[in-house]
């Protein structure tokens, strides 16, 4: 039931697949930040600069051609040009935050500690199975990816809130720069699963044409 029919314009069917890939290039540079903090790959590193310069790209041109794209179109064709610049805006949000995991990791001092390190490589396997979910429910326009994306994005946080934790408590005077560049790369994590939330919540209001994010409550502070 994907309401990527042919009449759809082919600006809006080009604006579309330029989302879908983008969401395949996060997934990619999730997969070579792992490899980096697993082996160190210099061409891994070289890779996620690579996924985080595609997705600018990616952007940009979506921002460009969507305000032509958009003029004169059904309501049901503008929400999906939207949401493939939502997506695409998300998406390079995530790139930047993987980009400067990459980064941070490259400019420690010694070896990540195995306890760090595994932490951090399951927020990322979480993460690459959001993006994964939701490059699969956008192309396919189904609502169950979504669902998982919301509930992994509490793991992530779970794993983030235990790893914060763990330092705070085991903190020594020497451990305190090392502490602090493992808890930004876990935030910066944290907050890329938070984009990818954004693309569950998105997926949402495209296939049911309602948000998630607005809630009722909300209403009276605006």
């Amino acid at each position: 039931m994907s309401p990527r029919t042919d009449t759809y314009s082919r600006a809006t069917h080009e604006l579309n697949d330029l989302a879908v890939r983008a969401c395949l290039v996060a997934s990619d540079a999730v997969f070579n930040v792992k490899d980096f903090l697993r082996h160190s790959s210099r061409m891994a590193l070289i890779a996620v600069r690579d996924c985080e310069k595609e997705l600018d790209r990616i952007e940009r041109q979506i921002d460009q051609q969507l305000p032509a794209a958009i003029t004169e179109v059904t309501e049901l064709e503008a929400r999906e040009l939207l949401a493939s610049l939502r997506f695409s805006m998300d998406l390079e949000r995530i790139g930047d935050l993987l980009w400067w995991v990459g980064q941070c990791a490259q400019n420690l001092d010694s070896q990540l500690p195995k306890s760090d390190s595994q932490q951090l490589l399951d927020m990322l396997e979480i993460l690459e199975k959001m993006l994964k979910e939701i490059h699969g429910g956008f192309t396919r326009r189904e609502l169950d990816p979504a669902t998982y994306v919301l509930r992994a994005d509490h793991e992530i946080d779970r794993i983030y809130r235990s790893l914060f934790r763990r330092h705070l408590q085991n903190l020594e005077h020497k451990e305190k720069q090392h502490a602090a560049d493992v808890l930004l790369m876990a935030q910066a994590l944290e907050r890329a699963g938070d984009h990818a939330t954004n693309l569950a919540e998105e997926l949402f209001r495209l296939i049911e044409g309602r948000s998630l994010r607005h809630k009722p409550k909300r209403l009276a502070k605006d």
